[in-house]
């Protein structure tokens, strides 16, 4: 890595560098880090996969003497504690750093502040500049580190007349190639992605990430695939089972033995997490997913399984795209199904919404509002 003349923002270089690294650094959060002397930037990092260098390591190492009198800018709070490595605090001062400047503060209830106070307790200036880019970086990492749970996305594109394909099915495309891209883009940022058995048997979907060529990328970077199949009716001859990386099948209940087995040859995990029903208990299934260290996943079908997250409130974020095109008919699919609301007054709403135009395309995001009002 060549470090770059002095940017005009150096926080902004950072983040940029922590996103350069989403999807490869899980469970540990991606983060950014430039260091700027007399001279401009120095050194620059970024988070490495898990057990090697934290950002701020590989910018120290590549600044060299050069880190002694420096100013340090990092997306996210040093970390004062030993995990797979060393804290990089005692790094950060004993390369003789002498201003960090952080964006967001470590959200790790156990840890949070301790980054700061041990700098300042060491001589070393700090200054907090708090950044909503930034915090986004670390809104998946900080539901995961506080509940032990993932961050859930529910993404999905749509007509303008809310449908997501027509009475017949069909469903490709509703948005163009800009936005496609956008959700590879995602794809490639996050832990897993999810979706039903109706959307698994209806498209035979891969469920990869893909660069902007269209190649699947290595398995190191590859979600892991989660589909949610109540009586295990998944094929064995699925596309998604050929892929790199790991599937997992979630059931309800033990399924006939030899669909299990079946599956299992043909490389699935098939794990059992038995609901009300006979439909998957969902929350357990996310409990599992956490356990392993599954920090995010993204929902992207079909309404059945985005109803019943959406029923018992275990959607963090919306990601919809939304078409410039008209389907119609009453019995074209909707996004989103469930048992829904009974009345306006039950609705779920939307806190933070922002629009995007990705070529004709738009996509907006939003979070529920706090107790889902």
């Amino acid at each position: 890595m060549t470090a770059p003349s002095t940017p005009d923002d150096p926080m902004a270089r950072a983040i940029a560098l922590a996103q350069s690294a989403l999807g490869s650094t899980s469970p540990n959060p991606a983060v950014g880090a430039v260091i700027v002397g007399d001279s401009g930037v120095v050194g620059e990092g970024f988070t490495l996969p898990p057990g090697q260098a934290h950002a701020e390591i590989g910018a120290l190492q590549q600044a060299g003497p050069a880190a002694a009198g420096a100013t340090l800018y990092c997306t996210l709070e040093p970390c004062c504690h030993f995990g797979r490595t060393p804290p990089c605090t005692n790094a950060i001062v004993d390369a003789g750093i002498v201003r960090v400047v952080y964006a967001a503060t470590d959200p790790n209830p156990r840890v949070s502040g301790g980054g700061a106070a041990a700098l300042r307790a060491a001589g070393v200036d700090v200054e907090h500049r708090a950044d909503p880019e930034a915090a986004l970086l670390y809104e998946a990492f900080a539901k995961h580190v506080t509940t032990g749970l993932p961050f859930v996305v529910a993404k999905f594109a749509m007509s303008l007349d809310g449908k997501i394909a027509t009475r017949t099915g069909d469903s490709q495309w509703i948005t163009g190639p800009d936005a496609r891209s956008r959700v590879q883009q995602m794809r490639k940022e996050l832990d897993g992605i999810m979706v039903g058995i109706g959307t698994a048997l209806a498209d035979d979907p891969q469920l990869t990430a893909r660069d902007d060529d269209g190649a699947t990328l290595p398995i190191n970077l590859q979600p892991i695939r989660i589909v949610v199949d109540s009586d295990a009716r998944t094929p064995t001859t699925a596309r998604m089972l050929r892929q790199p990386g790991r599937t997992l099948i979630a059931t309800a209940g033990d399924p006939n033995s030899s669909r299990r087995a079946a599956l299992q040859d043909a490389g699935a995990e098939v794990l059992s997490f038995p609901g009300t029903d006979g439909r998957v208990n969902l929350s357990g299934l996310l409990e599992h997913l956490g356990q392993q260290g599954v920090v995010s996943i993204m929902v992207e079908g079909g309404g059945g399984v985005l109803g019943a997250l959406l029923d018992a409130r275990l959607i963090d974020k919306f990601a919809v795209f939304i078409g410039p095109i008209l389907i119609g008919g009453a019995a074209a699919r909707s996004p989103i199904e469930g048992n829904g609301a009974t009345t306006m007054a039950d609705v779920s709403r939307l806190d933070r919404v922002t629009a995007e135009s990705i070529g004709p395309d738009w996509l907006v995001t939003g979070y529920p509002a706090k107790g889902g009002d």
